[in-house]
């Protein structure tokens, strides 16, 4: 009996010929077939109940009802069947209740009895499932064979006794009862009771709960991340995954903290360069622990930077395709709040994070929401550029911005809105590479070759200058500044991109709406463009002024740029630009005290680049036709606009002589002044006299009535007529914008005086500061009532009531 026993059991030094891997597989297999065997099992079983459970609700069907299956068999069986069928009516009483009875059991329903085939046959053939199952041989419920798991042996003095243990077999009858309770979850579901009903007062206590609980989450996270952001990057993820915050009663604002508490947070905790990948090599290097930390950190924070950026990204999306999500958390209209948000984030780090990763990506995205049909939108990515313009000290953001809005506007076919060019006039280029040696642009520091060392200096001397040459070399490295040489190149380039867009839509697109904002850009930059181009470009630009097309204010950005590129590099080209003169000298009657007032500004620009840059160009003649004009421009316009002009035709009169004929009543030669003549060098300005000196002198704003006052005793530059030096010294559009009234209000203030007299009924009826300034200013645009406009006003800020 020991020794069948031994037989049974694997020895132990087989069992050491047996590999675990091949004992753990021949286990698995044994399980598997196990849990099949069960598993068929009680499919069986429960088709069989069914099957009882079918056989016992079924009911017989009666004769009057039944349908033969062999519907298909042909007619003349079905009448041979009717001719052996014996007439009810010719049986006897007895065999008409067997027939009867007959009928009444399913098995003589269901037998054919017009077939000739045998009986047994058709009962093969439609065996109910009750036999089938009856026929079923019954099974002996065997226990089944236990698994055993081999243990360590034992040794001892009779040898090795191998020891073994029986494995647990998992229970059957758990998954039985999961398929019996089924039915009863699902009924179980139908009589759950509804969640009691909220009143409105009490919806909106429970929702201000909800808001403050995670409020305070926010903000543990965000505070716990800025005090340690080494050891809590892992929270930015927590963080990040309120951004899809699903209780539809908190979910748009909680959103909402949620976007902008990272922004803040990335804001903080990025460093002052950019984070790159590491290469397989440096991943496999051992380095210490600090190191390997700080790569950590590093490859977190910019996984979660990029994860962060797309959730922005697909806000704008969503709200941009108006769509929305499949759990319908946030309703179509929150999206419009939640876009702006994303938007604001997107451009606080495009502005903030300038050298950080994904900012190419972030200009990609913002550039094109700056021709959003939303205003505000447009306005928010507008404005972030113009910031990025200014502070953009190197050169390296500005160009990727501005590759961008120039494939944007070839793209759309130039139909974008006029702020998205706008948005050039805010770089900050002043130096491009010209057609110059680099060594010229940006000489480098030159250190002594060995043989001038050897030749001037002995060996101590010589061991020093190394080490210091040395030093000044870590030195530059260390730096992080950008040498000129290559700050010009990325300004150069960023220029050529702004002129290839602003060449492209004179050439193609005259009458785009995006015009004014190519000549406006045009008169900024127009010093810094290539000798080779101005030909073509004053060409283009007096066929605009000449097609009458423009509106008064295009065409003073066209003068305004073909001056520009005269009065730089283009001195040396031999051009007469008499039209813009003749062009400029009409249009500035077309402005007033109006909405046109503003553009004053425009013209002190073209005539300080017209007149004073160029007086050796300019005749005696046009001098003083421009300054009789302008004299006449000043009694329609606002008073800072007045102030501008006439600090103009002071440096007129400072820099032209004989420009004193104007002060004097004779005449100087043959014809007569000819005020509406178009044409300065044919008007005759010299036979006129500044009248309208006299009716400034009495202005109610004392600076225009200074101005007036020293232009009137020749702008002498020292004694009693000359101006201080606060006013001397500040050019005319400087003055133009620092005395601006803007909303109505004295530039400087009035100051206050004390009643000394009574008003008259006339200025004291109803009347308030405001609107008798308003008043004033109304009748000032008169030229005959300005000198009863200045006494009113004397008068009236004398008697105060």
């Amino acid at each position: 009996m020991k020794g069948l026993n031994m037989s049974r059991v694997p020895s132990f030094r087989k069992l050491l010929r047996t590999s675990k891997i091949k004992l753990d597989n021949k286990l698995k297999n044994k399980q598997y077939k196990q849990q099949s065997a069960a598993k068929k099992y009680r499919k069986e079983q429960k088709k069989l109940r069914q099957a009882v459970r079918d056989a016992v609700c079924k009911k017989p069907f009666p004769l009057e009802d039944y349908k033969k299956k062999h519907v298909g068999k042909s007619e003349k069986r079905e009448e041979e069947e009717e001719d052996e069928a014996l007439p009810l009516d010719m049986m006897d009483e007895d065999d008409l209740k067997l027939m009867e009875d007959l009928a009444r059991k399913a098995s003589f329903l269901t037998r054919d009895i017009s077939s000739n085939e045998p009986v047994h046959i058709k009962k093969r053939k439609r065996e109910s499932v009750i036999e089938k199952y009856e026929k079923i041989p019954r099974r002996v419920n065997t226990e089944p064979e236990k698994e055993l798991i081999h243990l360590l042996p034992i040794k001892d003095k009779g040898g090795i006794i191998p020891q073994t243990m029986e494995k647990p077999v998992p229970d059957v009858a758990e998954d039985e009862e999961e398929e019996d309770t089924e039915e009863m979850e699902v009924a179980e579901d139908f009589n759950e009771e509804p969640p009691p009903v909220l009143t409105p007062e009490e919806m909106a206590a429970q929702r201000k709960i909800k808001l403050q609980e995670r409020k305070m989450h926010i903000a543990a996270l965000a505070s716990a991340i800025l005090s340690d952001p080494e050891n809590n990057i892992k929270k930015l993820k927590e963080l990040r995954a309120m951004l899809m915050e699903q209780d539809p009663n908190v979910a748009v604002i909680v959103r909402k903290l949620v976007m902008v508490s990272l922004m803040e947070v990335f804001k903080d905790i990025a460093p002052s360069y950019k984070i790159r990948p590491l290469t397989e090599a440096e991943k496999a290097t051992k380095v210490k622990k600090e190191t390997q930390k700080l790569r950590e950190f590093e490859e977190g924070l910019v996984s979660q930077y990029k994860f962060y950026l797309e959730n922005l990204e697909q806000t704008i999306k969503d709200w941009k395709q108006r769509k929305l999500k499949k759990s319908n958390v946030v309703s179509l209209k929150a999206y419009k709040g939640l876009a702006e948000i994303a938007v604001k984030c997107l451009c606080e780090l495009l502005v903030a994070l300038p050298h950080f990763n994904f900012h190419n990506n972030i200009i990609v995205l913002i550039v094109p929401l700056m021709n959003d049909t939303s205003k505000k939108i447009s306005e928010l990515c507008c404005e972030a550029v113009k910031k990025l313009f200014k502070q953009d000290k190197l050169g390296f953001a500005s160009l990727g911005v501005v590759k961008v809005v120039s494939g944007l506007v070839k793209g759309r076919n130039y139909n974008v809105r006029p702020e998205v060019l706008k948005v050039f006039l805010h770089l900050r280029i002043k130096e491009v590479e010209l057609k110059k040696d680099s060594e010229d642009i940006a000489p480098k520091k030159k250190f002594m070759t060995f043989k001038e060392k050897r030749k001037h200096l002995s060996r101590m001397q010589r061991k020093w200058k190394k080490a210091e040459e040395k030093l000044e070399r870590e030195l530059l490295e260390a730096e992080a500044s950008e040498s000129k040489e290559k700050k010009l190149k990325l300004h150069t380039e960023t220029l050529n991109i702004v002129f290839l867009t602003y060449f492209r839509i004179l050439k193609r697109a005259q009458k785009s709406p995006l015009l004014p904002a190519v000549l406006e850009g045009l008169a900024k930059f127009a010093h810094l463009i290539n000798v080779e181009f101005f030909d073509d470009l004053l060409i283009v630009l007096h066929s605009l002024i000449a097609s009458d097309d423009l509106s008064y204010r295009e065409s003073l950005h066209c003068i305004l740029s073909a001056f520009q590129i005269l009065s730089g590099q283009g001195d040396v080209l031999n051009i007469d630009p008499m039209k813009f003169y003749t062009h400029l000298y009409k249009t500035l009657f077309s402005l007033h005290a109006g909405g046109t007032n503003d553009d004053i500004g425009i013209v002190l620009q073209c005539l300080d680049v017209m007149l004073a840059k160029r007086r050796k160009q300019v005749s005696q003649q046009r001098a003083l036709a421009f300054m009789k004009r302008l004299s006449t421009l000043a009694l329609h316009v606002l008073p800072h606009s007045s102030i501008g002009i006439l600090a103009t035709n002071r440096i007129l009169m400072q820099t032209f002589p004989k420009m004193d004929l104007l002060l004097d009543n004779e005449s100087q030669g043959s014809g007569v002044y000819l005020s509406e003549l178009d044409e300065p060098e044919h008007c005759n300005a010299q036979n006129t006299a500044l009248w309208e000196l006299h009716l400034l002198q009495r202005h109610y704003h004392p600076t225009v009535q200074k101005f007036a006052a020293h232009l009137a005793v020749g702008a002498p530059a020292e004694g009693s007529g000359a101006l201080s030096l606060d006013l001397s010294r500040r050019p005319a559009t400087e003055l133009f914008e620092a005395y601006n009234m803007k909303g109505m209000t004295f530039n400087p203030p009035v100051p206050s005086v004390t009643p000394r007299r009574k008003v008259t009924p006339f200025l004291t009826m109803g009347c308030t500061n405001l609107s008798f300034i308003c008043y004033v200013q109304i009748l000032a645009h008169s030229i005959w009532l300005s000198a009863l406009c200045t006494f009113s006003v004397k008068y009236f800020l004398t008697g105060v009531r």
